[in-house]
């Protein structure tokens, strides 16, 4: 039977299940319309009402500057990602060494939010491209992941964006990213499984030919049956 997604029911299914609406973000056309700084002020609002509500004594030393702090988390750290202006800004470079090969970037950290649960998503995550004339630094690739990570999200879309962005960097179809993490909404709720770990992939250009699949998974040691 199929649920109603606008049910309780509903949503705790599509959240077991990681469903995810769109290659894009999620986001209200009026996203920005306001501050930051404002943004911290009615979220800290927001997270005392939930302490109070769960019975917590705010008056404790150690619990009165939570909701400051839960808010500020929320805007400048683990979903800062989510404001265009922390874009990071992409050079690229022309390749005059005249460098042909596959360039890997791997064991990329990956600090994510599930967006259903909004629990953390650890792992790591492998990019790799293949120029075409265009390079960009090597720490930019680490950017682009992590910019892209602080934001709810799930771990599909997450590998298409940064697959996106590189692409449009570096003006190739020949990007690829492969992201193997874990998801505490499982690891630590429900089910509690914690030994197991997802992977994703997302290949582009010449990546979508199973040889050169074949070298990347290879490079980042990961089962070349995948």
């Amino acid at each position: 039977m199929k649920l109603d997604p606008t049910t309780a029911e509903g949503y705790e299914e599509m959240g077991n299940d990681h469903i995810s609406s769109s290659e894009d973000t999620p986001m209200r056309e009026n996203a920005f319309a306001i501050s930051d700084s404002e943004k911290i002020d009615k979220i800290q609002d927001k997270v005392k009402d939930i302490m109070e509500i769960l019975g917590l004594d705010l008056e404790d030393d150690s619990l009165q500057g939570t909701p400051h702090r839960v808010a500020k988390m929320f805007v400048k750290e683990i979903f800062g990602g989510l404001h265009p202006d922390r874009k990071p800004n992409s050079s690229t470079f022309d390749n005059k060494y005249k460098y042909g090969e596959m360039l890997v970037e791997k064991n990329i950290t990956v600090y994510s939010t599930c967006e259903h649960h909004l629990l953390p998503i650890v792992g790591r995550a492998h990019v790799a491209y293949i120029s075409n004339g265009t390079v960009v630094g090597l720490s930019k690739m680490n950017r682009i992941v992590d910019y892209y990570a602080k934001r709810p999200q799930v771990q599909e879309r997450l590998t298409i964006q940064i697959v996106r962005e590189l692409q449009q960097v570096l003006g190739t179809d020949d990007v690829a990213c492969v992201i193997d993490a874990k998801h505490l909404c499982v690891n630590s709720r429900g089910i509690r499984d914690i030994e197991s770990s997802t992977v994703t992939a997302e290949y582009g250009g010449k990546f979508q030919d199973p040889s050169v699949r074949k070298e990347l998974l290879n490079y980042i040691n990961l089962d070349t049956t995948f």
